[in-house]
């Protein structure tokens, strides 16, 4: 009887025994933070199921692409850069919100902005893209360890970017918009007989400054007169605009952020004076615009997504990659602008 007892006592004292670990296996697995478990790196085994962050972005491999864009301001040139960029991304497998993560960040035209701006993306990004050349310069100002690419920059060299085209020198390179202006003022005066011809630009954008002095040596060496006049910002636009078509036959405005922001109403104002305008870009003159020879934004927005695509793919580093210029230039005519001013648009030409 007493072996009896023992037995019980020994069983019952057993079966306690696997209920506290059970139970106290439980409690560890619930404090356990899921995330964890599926988010820990495995150095024996290759993760290649796909989760997703608190933002709800695809991860795979636990690892999404974050890519920066810095903008210095919103107008149909730059936002058609952008737009060509992502663009050009999205064909080849790198979607936002998917595998990759774009982090927007536009100054609006405050160029006081763009260094806080450039330190939130270089701190948080793997690659950059800054879109102007004060934007390039800012992020590049703050020696980046991550690959920075631009574009929409007139001159990288002259703006400290690069060291050379072919050969940045740095973990930095992009593409450029240099337009043909000397082809583009050819244009400009096959469009009527001219004596006097208008420049208009901000003398703070090193872009403009570059362009207008090579107009201004074209358009001398064409035997006409140059009226130059300078803006500070938007605001100075509207009156710059009224009294130039007073003084001029006709007008070139280069590639210029300032302008290019405020081309509707600069188009507007040319317009109902009867005076062509040919712009330095085709974005810019289908909003207010004669004709131009010129380059397409979001092409070149596209031509910097494949450079992004060779540093990505790890093809190539950013300073093996040459800085890129326009593939095409085209004819361009606003139909709608020649009409008003008395241009029969089919006579416009590739002089």
């Amino acid at each position: 009887m007493k072996k009896h007892l023992v037995l019980i006592s020994l069983l019952v004292a057993l079966a306690l025994l696997a209920g506290c670990t059970q139970s106290a296996n439980k409690a560890d697995s619930q404090e356990k933070d899921p995330s964890q478990e599926i988010n820990a790196p495995n150095d024996d085994t290759e993760q290649v199921d796909a989760t997703t962050d608190s933002a709800g972005t695809t991860v795979v491999d636990n690892k999404v692409i974050k890519i920066g864009i810095l903008q210095l301001m919103a107008h149909e040139s730059l936002d058609s850069a952008c737009t060509g960029f992502l663009d050009r991304l999205a064909e080849t497998g790198y979607r936002d919100g998917e595998n990759i993560s774009v982090i927007m960040q536009n100054a609006f035209g405050e160029q006081a902005n763009l260094k806080s701006m450039a330190e939130k993306l270089l701190r948080e990004c793997d690659l950059v893209l800054a879109i102007t050349t004060p934007a390039a310069q800012t992020v590049v100002g703050l020696s980046p360890s991550i690959p920075v690419l631009f574009t929409a920059v007139t001159d990288p060299i002259d703006a400290g970017l690069v060291e050379t085209l072919e050969q940045p020198g740095r973990e930095v390179t992009g593409t450029s918009d240099q337009a043909p202006v000397d082809r583009q003022i050819d244009l400009l005066l096959s469009l009527k007989e001219m004596s006097h011809i208008g420049l208009i630009y901000n003398a703070a954008e090193p872009n403009s400054v570059l362009q207008a002095a090579e107009a201004e040596a074209q358009i001398e060496k064409a035997g006409k007169k140059v009226v130059a006049v300078t803006v500070a910002s938007t605001n100075d636009v509207q009156q710059a605009m009224t009294t130039l078509v007073t003084k001029v036959d006709g007008i070139y405005i280069p590639t210029d952020n300032t302008m290019a922001s405020t081309a509707a109403a600069s188009g507007m104002i040319a317009q109902e004076a009867g005076i062509p305008i040919v712009a330095g870009s085709i974005d810019q003159t289908a909003v207010g615009g004669t004709a131009t020879i010129g380059i397409s934004y979001y092409d070149l927005g596209r031509q910097t997504a494949d450079q992004a695509l060779k540093i990505l793919t790890g093809e190539k580093k950013a300073s093996e990659i040459a800085v890129g210029f326009a593939d095409n230039l085209e004819l361009f005519v606003n139909q709608e602008y020649a009409v008003a001013i008395g241009i029969d648009p089919d006579s416009i030409t590739i002089p």
